[in-house]
């Protein structure tokens, strides 16, 4: 009975949602025209002895692909030893990007909530293995005439981390993505936002038995957001950025807005070519044609999962903080340890049992070392429309973020995983140009 009911709301949404992309593409509003490839790229920020190799390496990766604007920022045991901006983070006003310009970073906003989970329980004010029906508002129900699978007492802070809470977008629906509909189960002016959320999902049934196995979920940060709001008291991102952010020196992070009415003061604007137009899911325009990445998602709802938008060097900070030793860095010894651990069955193995090359920690995507000498990683990309995004931390000291204002490219890859092979080879090529002097302590810069 739930599959079929499921099933019956899916297909409807469905072909409602085709219907309406139909209806936009019929109307023909196009993006701005795309700069041609052979215009010459602007670069700002300071120059450093490895510069001229990266400059000539990212200038060629956002001609070649027809990028409006991207940046990138490299740190060393927490000094950053690069930072450049390249293109333009508004093309029609030919406002080049800046080195500290921000960009929505999609789920890079995941590290970013586990690693702020994790401090909780550094401080014994949770734990993992706490069932996240705990930490969520009683009067947050599922709607009238539903009833909640079971299955949720089961699900723990732990199965959220690791992307084992039991839902499976490839399975059923992205609930973050369906926020009008969401909201008119729910009885609200839309677009839905977590409260509305979490309600409707809890009256949806789980794909597969918590901690059974690996399952990218958008909704589990999102109840993780809650959780932190629960035990702190605080909306989530005001914690986040009074005690985790701002001490590290990232006071311009916070969550982005929808709507292009909202930018940032030096946030870049987004460019989509794919689709061009989608429909607006706020009440003041529902279903009017708007360019994908301003109204055609609720990303405020998104903010534990992909709300934020920060600067290639905020990530850096952040990502070298992390990987510092502990009793210097933003966790414990155990606590790091747990991020980086593997995950129990089905989610660190394949379908034959062999060890994963690559599984999902705490928020990030994990590659133990090898014998070829690679060392320990973890990274995480983010990706919506007109964003493209990827923070990596390695283990030897390294840490990197780059970030570009559209995600389409002629072959029709991401830009950020499509460069990631690329820069860990030429930065391991500038090691030595790259690393700080003598007179240039480690350090905040």
């Amino acid at each position: 009975m739930w599959r079929k009911r499921r099933m019956g709301r899916q297909r409807a949404w469905i072909v409602w949602a085709a219907w309406v992309n139909a209806a936009c593409c019929c109307i023909g509003i196009s993006a701005d025209e795309r700069r041609p490839a052979d215009v010459d790229v602007p670069i700002t920020g300071c120059s450093t002895r490895a510069a001229p190799k990266l400059d000539d390496q990212m200038v060629a990766f956002v001609k070649k692909h027809d990028i409006p604007g991207a940046a990138l920022a490299i740190g060393y045991r927490g000094k950053i030893v690069y930072s450049r901006g390249f293109g333009y983070a508004d093309r029609g006003a030919k406002e080049p990007v800046a080195p500290d310009a921000l960009f929505r970073i999609a789920s890079i906003s995941k590290p970013i909530t586990a690693v702020a989970i994790l401090r909780l329980v550094d401080q014994g004010r949770l734990r993992l293995d706490d069932p996240v029906l705990k930490y969520l508002p009683a009067e947050w129900k599922p709607p009238a005439g539903w009833k909640r699978d079971p299955r949720w007492e089961r699900i723990t802070i732990r199965h959220l981390l690791q992307h084992r809470g039991g839902w499976d977008r490839t399975r059923s629906i992205d609930c973050m993505f369906y926020p009008v509909e969401i909201a008119n189960v729910i009885g609200t002016r839309p677009p839905a936002g977590p409260e509305e959320i979490i309600r409707f999902m809890q009256g949806w049934p789980l794909d597969f038995d918590p901690g059974e196995r690996y399952a990218y979920s958008n909704f589990g940060y999102c109840l993780l957001g809650r959780v932190i709001e629960r035990v702190t008291g605080m909306p989530y991102d005001e914690h986040v950025r009074s005690t985790l952010l701002k001490p590290l020196g990232n006071r311009r992070m916070r969550i982005g807005r929808t709507l292009e009415s909202g930018r940032a003061d030096g946030e870049v604007r987004y460019y989509s070519d794919r689709p061009k137009t989608a429909v607006c899911v706020f009440a003041e325009q529902l279903g009017r044609p708007v360019a994908p990445p301003y109204g055609a998602w609720h990303l405020e709802a998104m903010d534990a999962h992909g709300g934020w938008i920060a600067s290639a060097p905020d990530l850096v900070r952040f990502g070298c903080a992390v990987e510092a030793a502990p009793g210097n860095g933003l966790l414990s010894d155990a606590s790091k340890r747990a991020m980086l651990a593997r995950p129990p069955g089905r989610a660190g193995k394949d379908g034959e049992g062999r060890l994963r090359p690559a599984y999902y920690g705490f928020g990030w995507t994990i590659r133990p070392p090898k014998t070829d000498d690679r060392p320990l990683a973890w990274w995480h990309t983010g990706s919506l429309p007109g964003t493209s995004t990827l923070l990596v931390v390695r283990a030897d000291g390294w840490s990197w973020a780059v970030l570009f204002n559209t995600r389409d490219t002629p072959g029709g890859k991401r830009p950020a995983p499509l460069i990631d092979q690329a820069l860990h080879r030429t930065i391991d090529s500038l090691r030595d140009t790259l690393k700080p002097t003598a007179q240039e302590a480690p350090g905040a810069e």
